[in-house]
């Protein structure tokens, strides 16, 4: 047996620790090199973690919902069965062995090479994994250059006796008997839907190709008999025992009553994730940033009609959303200063640091919370390119899908509260930006023009910006400036 620790990998974008959502594999499964192995939510998003090892799972380091720092220990793999042969590094559960072969590679003890417990995630000559990885990256391929180590051959243990020894026997027959593969399941909506109905996905008969779990498989699962896993025993029970642990201990009793407010206590939901995370950059914003509001009521009535000219002549037309985007993006290169960032030195002093362009964040409410995507050099698309990455990212941040990369970064973000029906906000900076962009919902209102009362659509601007950048005359210019292209919005994308 050669146990290696696979240890949780660097996320990316200074994320430092991410919560356990569930396992993909159990103990004594067979894992294939940069087959996911958890399911785990950062503060950016939800991802999965291939496993840089191929062999059988011999430990789970932790249980589900529980917070796991980068670098602590993830996964234990025994890469080599009992005859000291290398596991198979296929592609998936099809390379894989069941936990029956497993064992019935170890019928002669005296072969087997000497337990290897605690091994460095890095990587040695003869593993095709990469240990600790970037998520979305995967692990190198099998090559075969290096030199390979030869296991040392110990001694073989005296044969058990007694009641012990029979114990062991039965615990080792036990599971012998029940060959378990890690479930083939690549749909993350798949296992979201396994989890929500109560189904364990490791019990499912996949009907897809090569035995994959499609998402009629676990509806056909939930709506018959459950069918309970198999629970481990002999040496797989200890080690599923530690992993499950915390997720199998009875949660306390609530209170009848809370005794500051006399009233019942309806639930507790535990600050994680993404709310986690939106919790401390706005105390942090808020603690940091002196920041000031200024807003206007426009009428946009000019550009909505524009927007539907347009999509009158081309339905992939760009929309108003992209337009004002724009807009803003024009404003930005007159008014660089919204779009810096305030450091810190090492003396203690601070710098305003201007960047050669804009990375674009906007606002997308998701069913894990506020996130904020941002797309990269968007000072160099046009509104039509604009549009098209608008979508493809609010589409990524809605599945959980968008990378580390794809939410963080921005230097300057865009927020679009009309969708919610409110008019205004004093929205919060986005930390470590200095400027955000709020517009409201855009409605009928009655506005004078050319000294006559109109039904026009009006909607409302409103910039709060950092006063350590900028004084009133940078917010206040830049606002008019996006207000004035919303107002007159063919004049403006003439010189865009």
């Amino acid at each position: 047996m050669t146990v290696r620790t696979f240890t949780l990998p660097d996320l990316g974008e200074g994320l430092t620790e991410a919560e356990l959502v569930t396992w993909l594999v159990r103990v004594g499964d067979a894992v294939a090199v940069d087959q996911p192995i958890a399911e785990v939510e950062t503060a950016k998003s939800a991802v999965e973690v291939p496993c840089p090892f191929a062999g059988t799972v011999h430990e789970l380091h932790g249980a589900s919902g529980q917070t796991l720092d980068v670098g602590a220990p993830l996964i234990s793999v025994d890469t080599a069965d009992r005859a000291g042969t290398p596991a198979p590094e296929g592609g998936g559960p099809k390379g894989g062995q069941s936990y029956r072969e497993e064992e019935q590679a170890g019928t002669d003890p005296s072969s087997g090479p000497e337990l290897t417990a605690g091994t460095s995630s890095g990587g040695s000559d003869d593993d095709a994994g990469s240990g600790s990885v970037l998520i979305g990256y995967g692990t190198p391929g099998g090559g075969t250059a290096g030199r390979r180590r030869r296991p040392r051959r110990t001694p073989a243990a005296p044969a058990d006796t007694g009641t012990a020894g029979a114990q062991r026997a039965a615990a080792h027959d036990a599971m012998a008997s029940s060959p378990r593969l890690a479930p083939t399941v690549v749909s993350p909506i798949v296992r979201k839907l396994a989890k929500d109905r109560g189904v364990d996905i490791s019990t499912v008969r996949g009907s897809g190709p090569g035995g994959l779990v499609l998402r009629r498989d676990v509806l056909a699962a939930a709506s018959g008999p459950g069918t309970p896993a198999a629970a481990p025993t002999g040496a797989s029970a200890g080690a599923a025992s530690r992993a499950e642990g915390a997720a199998a201990s009875p949660t306390p009793e609530l209170p009848a009553t809370d005794p500051r407010t006399g009233l019942g206590v309806a639930g507790r939901t535990p600050v994680t994730g993404v709310r986690k995370a939106v919790a401390q950059a706005m105390t942090r914003s808020r603690a940091e940033i002196p920041e000031a509001t200024v807003w206007v009521d426009v009428d946009a009535t000019r550009l909505v009609e524009l927007r539907a000219e347009l999509k009158a002549q081309d339905p992939a037309a760009p929309g108003l959303m992209a337009l004002i985007a724009r807009f803003v993006l024009a404003g930005l290169a007159r008014y660089p200063d919204l779009a810096s960032r305030i450091e810190t030195r090492e003396d203690g002093g601070q710098e305003i640091v201007r960047f050669a362009g804009v990375n674009l964040g906007f606002a997308a409410q998701t069913d894990r919370g506020l996130v904020v995507p941002n797309v990269r050099d968007a000072h160099t698309m046009s509104a039509r390119r604009l549009d098209a990455e608008l979508k493809r990212l609010a589409d990524l941040a809605r599945a959980g899908k968008a990378s580390p990369a794809d939410l963080t970064g921005s230097t300057f973000t865009l927020n679009n509260y009309g969708v919610f029906g409110t008019d205004g906000a004093a929205a919060i900076i986005n930390h470590p930006e200095v400027a955000i962009l709020g517009i409201g919902r855009i409605i009928d209102r009655p506005w004078v023009v050319d000294g006559q009362l109109a039904v026009r659509k009006v909607t409302q601007l409103s910039l709060a910006f950092d006063h350590r950048v900028c004084d009133g005359g940078v917010a206040g210019g830049f606002l008019r400036m996006v207000a004035d292209a919303v107002e007159n919005p063919a004049s403006v994308l003439a010189d865009l």
